[in-house]
């Protein structure tokens, strides 16, 4: 896809292959084991950006969704969407996150950028959208999650960027990031005590 469309595709690809390499040479334990108060965990990322891509752009559009998201029915528990039960694999996830782009694709592909839809949930102000409003809601969604997978992926191994091989951050060895890092707690101390 060329021009705008064009753009706002290749970005959101850019951050679906982030989310996925975020999980790359992790144990099953380590991709699914929550890190945050609320639970955050990266297969639950992928689950939830997966299945929230795929509604997006097939019912707001009165396209059919082929795949059956069941946390997301009627009486479904709170969040279910955002970890994995132990009789999902990781293989599922990423199955379903790759159906979530060829049907996502497919919708791109077909409808022009002024395209009509309506997306029932949202404020009824809101409610009417085109698929260029789709396409940046969902740039910014996939990439606001990978920052939260950035983090998470941080606190399992260490493993920043958008891959390995691009950290996108300075190359200091362990003893110039504890500098680093302290640096910063000294300066955070600092201000709190002025601020008092």
């Amino acid at each position: 896809m060329d021009g705008p469309k064009g753009v706002l595709h290749r970005y959101l690809q850019v951050g679906r292959e982030v989310l996925l390499w975020k999980m790359e040479g992790l144990s099953e334990y380590d991709v699914r084991r929550p890190l945050t108060p609320t639970g955050t965990n990266l297969l639950g990322i992928v689950k939830h950006v997966a299945s929230v891509e795929i509604g997006y752009f097939t019912g707001v559009f009165g396209r059919p969704c082929p795949v059956d998201l069941p946390w997301f029915a009627p009486g479904a528990p709170p969040n279910e969407d955002m970890w994995a039960s132990e009789r999902e694999s990781r293989a599922d996830v990423v199955r379903l996150y790759h159906q979530s782009w060829r049907t996502s694709d497919e919708t791109i592909s077909a409808l022009d950028l002024e395209s009509p839809g309506t997306v029932a949930w949202w404020p009824e102000d809101r409610r009417a959208v085109t698929l260029h409003t789709i396409l940046v809601h969902m740039v910014a969604e996939t990439h606001r999650h990978a920052g939260h997978a950035d983090i998470v992926r941080e606190l399992v191994d260490g493993g920043t960027g958008h891959r390995m091989a691009a950290p996108n951050l300075p190359d200091l060895d362990d003893a110039g990031w504890a500098a680093h890092r302290d640096a910063i707690e000294r300066a955070a101390r600092a201000a709190s005590r002025t601020g008092e």
